[in-house]
C-alpha cells in the first residue's frame, strides 16, 4: 500500500535515500547561482591552509542536494500523495565536511504526527545527511503540511 495521508506513517519509520557523489562541478554552479564564491569552496590555495585542508561544498549545498535525495524514492514515499505544504525546518546543524568526491544520502526518520484539524495533520521527521562513511553531515528537523485519510 503506497503511504498517501497523515495516518499511513508510523513513528519511527525510517526512509533512506540513495546516494550521490558530490563533483566540484556542483560547487563551482552552486557559487553560480547563489553568489557565494568564498575562498574556503572555490580557492585550492586558500582551502588548503584551512583546518579542512582542502576544498569543501558549501553547507547549504549540502543541505539542498542531500535533503532532496529523498524525493529519489519514488512518489508518495518520503513526501505522500496528500502533501500541501512544506511546513518549516527546524535545528539545521552542519556537523561535518563536504568533500568533492564524498558521496551522501539522508536518513529520515518520523518522530511525531500531528493532527491539525479534521482535514490535515503535520509529519515531524528527523534528517541526517550522512557521507559514505556514515557520519552526519548535516541534520535537521522538517515539518510537512500532509492531508488526513477522508472520513469513510
Amino acid at each position: 500500500m503506497e503511504k498517501v495521508y497523515l495516518e499511513d506513517y508510523r513513528v519511527g519509520e525510517v526512509f533512506t535515500s540513495p546516494g550521490r557523489t558530490v563533483t566540484e562541478t556542483d560547487i563551482v554552479m552552486f557559487s553560480m547561482l547563489t553568489g557565494d564564491w568564498h575562498p574556503l569552496h572555490t580557492n585550492v590555495e586558500y582551502a588548503k591552509k584551512t583546518p579542512f585542508g582542502e576544498r569543501i561544498a558549501h553547507g547549504m549545498l549540502s543541505l539542498c542536494v542531500g535533503s532532496a535525495l529523498i524525493f529519489r524514492l519514488g512518489p508518495f514515499v518520503a513526501i505522500p500523495k496528500s502533501f500541501i505544504a512544506f511546513y518549516g525546518m527546524d535545528k539545521v546543524r552542519f556537523t561535518a565536511p563536504v568533500k568533492i568526491g564524498d558521496t551522501i544520502h539522508c536518513e529520515v526518520t518520523v518522530e511525531n504526527l500531528e493532527v491539525k484539524d479534521e482535514r490535515s495533520g503535520i509529519i515531524v521527521a528527523n534528517n541526517a545527511i550522512k557521507n559514505q562513511r556514515g557520519e552526519d553531515v548535516v541534520v535537521y528537523t522538517t515539518r510537512a503540511l500532509v492531508g488526513r485519510r477522508p472520513a469513510a
